[in-house]
């Protein structure tokens, strides 16, 4: 249905989605293999809370974030991408340096 309407990429994983909805891990990964069977091209969403952040959590959300879906990413040859998404920085006019996000890339 997607790719009826032109569509080629599609998020998987996304912040709201995880926190709202309950997603897990591996539902993030189902849905990245789904999304690649049906010829999108996935973007794998991955960032820690402020919170998680705060608790110096950064380096294991972002790992747990990328690893079912990331496996299945590697196994294929890199078909998807990947993107950090600062959640901690939602709504409180902080942002990450390129710097943070280059230590958070999977």
């Amino acid at each position: 249905m997607l790719r009826d309407v032109g569509c080629g990429y599609v998020l998987v994983g996304h912040s709201e989605r995880r926190q709202l909805y309950g997603e897990t891990d591996a539902l993030v990964a189902r849905k990245f293999v789904a999304a690649q069977a049906q010829g999108l091209l996935p973007v794998l969403c991955v960032g820690e809370t402020l919170e998680e952040r705060e608790a110096g959590g950064t380096t294991e959300v972002v790992a747990r974030h990328s690893t079912r879906a990331g496996r299945e990413w590697r196994r294929r040859a890199r078909q998807g991408r990947d993107r950090l998404r600062a959640v901690w920085a939602i709504g409180t006019g902080r942002t990450a340096s390129p710097e943070q996000a280059q230590k958070c890339t999977p």
